[in-house]
């Protein structure tokens, strides 16, 4: 797994670098407010996607805990402090062919992470990740930024073609590929004044199998998906026999964002089977759980090429649409361990595969969750924008009520929920949504 960019002390202002170097914390009084600060900077900084970090968090979260809760004035100066603590975070460069971790002679690193800056890079509208094609041993960012970067300039979109870090038949998934693609994110909305309701997964060939996946595992990051003549991994009900499902964490998790699926009937590589399963999966999810908005547009005689008039006529499918941030009903099957916030969701150990259906009651104040498996460690992130907070706040889960009573604004929740410069999926207070018998 790719670590993150350079040494702490490169970025943050020398009062914290004491700080940044210390061990394990251990609260033993209130820490003042330039510990505090400190803390959240480290929190920033440490990579949770590894065991060590998330431990490491977990430790740093314990010593914020030590916080009294915020008040309305102290909320917002600490918002605007983490905004500073991210402007200090890595950026990218705004044009080029480019490696987000460039050859250091000195310590013998090679250059790692290649990336490739296009469309419109002065005031974009949105941000397009275009992911390219290819397979075991072949795939370049160079092909999708030329198929992709003139249609996202005439949508005003920045255009950030990534590479895989290693070119496998899933190269998407594999090798730390999908952590860099999400760092890569982070760092376009530090480097460009975009509003995160305007992100979009886009991609041909194994480009679409990524736009897929890459899209639902990260559905609360993203507005739209647009996958060409890529499918998800298909499930089928023996050898030689139907599509009964595709993959695990691709279909419920994409109730919230629009899916635009283009395939060619007579594709020589991607035949229609798996792209025909997951639309029909989309609907029958719709049906059970609404949303799942979705298009699927089937031609012929294209074979693996783009679609008639090109990526634009498919990118103009997904022009319009923009992310939810906060939306009344999530449906969440989580299959990446160190994916734990899913919109208004924190799961410190989500279960593989579970599937999570949380709705939010406005006018009773409640969250009510049904899940096919425990959701120990799950809590329910909240701020004015998903329940009244002046008001006691109510969790059932499974139709029993797990937690009822006041939800007190934090220092810790906000950091926790600060991992990614998304203000929008910054939350202020969490309740837990297990019993208190869980261990």
């Amino acid at each position: 797994m790719p670590a993150r960019w350079a040494a702490a002390g490169a970025w943050f202002a020398p009062g914290f670098a004491a700080l940044l170097c210390l061990g394990p914390v251990v609260a033993q009084k209130a820490p003042s407010a330039a510990e505090l600060e400190g803390f959240a900077a480290r929190y920033l900084l440490v990579d949770g996607r590894t065991a060590a970090g998330h431990a490491e968090r977990r430790n740093l979260l314990g010593a914020l805990a030590g916080a009294p809760p915020l008040d309305a004035a102290q909320l917002t100066a600490w918002q605007a402090r983490i905004q500073k603590l991210w402007s200090k975070q890595r950026t990218l460069e705004k044009a080029g062919d480019q490696w987000f971790w460039p050859e250091d002679k000195k310590s013998k690193a090679q250059k790692r992470g290649r990336y490739l800056v296009g469309g419109e890079t002065k005031k974009p509208k949105g941000l397009a990740l275009a992911l390219h094609g290819g397979g075991l041993g072949s795939g370049d960012a160079g092909s999708a930024a030329s198929a992709y970067g003139p249609a996202l300039a005439k949508l005003g979109w920045v255009m950030v073609a990534p590479e895989v870090l290693e070119k496998t038949e899933h190269g998407w998934t594999d090798s730390g590929t999908e952590e860099f693609v999400l760092d890569l994110v982070d760092a376009a909305l530090r480097t460009w004044k975009i509003d995160p309701d305007h992100v979009y997964f886009v991609g041909h060939s194994m480009g679409g199998y990524g736009s897929w996946t890459l899209g639902a595992h990260h559905a609360d990051r993203v507005a739209a998906i647009a996958p060409s003549a890529g499918a998800p991994t298909p499930i089928f009900s023996h050898a030689g026999g139907p599509i009964v499902d595709v993959v695990e964490g691709v279909i419920p998790s994409l109730r919230n964002v629009f899916v635009s699926i283009y395939q060619s009937l007579d594709d020589p590589q991607v035949p229609p089977g798996p792209n025909r399963a997951a639309a029909r999966l989309l609907g029958e999810a719709a049906q059970r759980w609404g949303g799942f908005a979705h298009d699927y547009w089937e031609v012929d005689g294209r074979g693996h090429a783009e679609p008639p008039g090109g990526h634009e006529a498919q990118l103009r499918k997904i022009a319009e649409r923009v992310r939810t941030p906060v939306p009344e009903r999530l449906v969440w099957q989580p299959v990446l361990r160190w994916k734990r916030q899913f919109h208004w969701l924190w799961w410190d150990q989500p279960v593989f595969g579970a599937t999570l259906v949380a709705d939010l009651d406005r006018a009773a104040n409640r969250v009510r969750i049904q899940c096919d498996k425990p959701t120990d460690g799950l809590y329910v992130l909240l701020d004015g924008r998903v329940l009244d907070l002046a008001k006691d706040v109510e969790v059932e889960v499974g139709g029993q009520q797990v937690f009822r009573g006041r939800a007190v604004p934090s220092l810790a929740t906000l950091v926790r929920t600060s991992d990614h410069p998304d203000p929008k999926l910054q939350f202020v207070a969490e309740v837990p949504a297990f019993t208190s018998s869980a261990k």
